[in-house]
């Protein structure tokens, strides 16, 4: 497993972001979140210790998704392509 040095202290999902970063997603990105794993986070922030998560299906009127923020322990690591 690789050491979380090697991750931004805070990434997005979404394009308009400033935390985005397109060459990094592409690798592959999962994130484990108290222990579990998450499959639907939006963004994260390592420092602060939180993740931003979809709420279902909803979205607001411009089309994104509805958020919600959790805090815990985030550990991403590079996910293996099989």
């Amino acid at each position: 497993m690789t050491d979380s040095t090697d991750f931004p202290d805070r990434l997005s999902t979404n394009p308009k972001s400033p935390h985005y970063d397109e060459a990094l997603l592409a690798r592959g990105i999962g994130i484990k979140f108290d222990g579990e794993e998450k499959t639907n986070v939006e963004e994260y922030c390592l420092s602060e210790g939180w993740i931003r998560v979809a709420v279902g299906k909803t979205v607001d009127r411009k089309g994104n998704p509805l958020t919600i923020k959790l805090k815990g322990k985030v550990e991403p690591y590079f996910q293996t392509k099989t």
